[in-house]
């Protein structure tokens, strides 16, 4: 298996309308007692500001959270997005409440890992380290 960087950066997003952020406030501090580095964008982000902060933050996963049910607007938008920016080796995962019949496609998509809504915390700080090593060095 490849090595994971000394410091995984994610940076975690809500797009569209969705107005619930406590699980993804959680999901950040979890993250951050697991030694990575955490920037929340905060509520109401467009695609295109997510993609361009990932971008900007050198981040090594993308994590957005959906509980709107746009999951499969959104998330191919942000997929077109960082391909068209140069940034695919972005690991996007999504994370939140969508059926299980989306989730085999939306890794068809390209996103590296679904996180369903009773996830636990322990196996969210694992799928993460687990997608930075599969993707190998930068």
């Amino acid at each position: 298996m490849n090595e994971e960087p000394d410091v995984i950066r994610v940076l975690l997003a809500k797009v569209g309308l969705d107005g619930h952020d406590r699980g993804i406030k959680v999901v950040a501090r979890v993250l951050r007692d697991a030694g990575m580095d955490v920037v929340y964008t905060g509520l109401h982000r467009t695609p295109g500001e997510v993609v361009q902060a990932a971008v900007q933050e050198d981040v090594d996963v993308l994590g957005v959270s959906l509980l709107s049910g746009a999951h499969m607007t959104i998330i191919p938008d942000i997929l077109d997005q960082l391909k068209e920016t140069g940034a695919a080796d972005i690991r996007v995962v999504v994370g939140g409440v969508m059926p299980d019949g989306d989730v085999d496609a939306l890794k068809e998509m390209g996103v590296a890992e679904v996180l369903l809504q009773d996830t636990p915390p322990d196996a969210i700080v694992a799928t993460l380290r687990r997608v930075v090593a599969r993707r190998g060095p930068r």
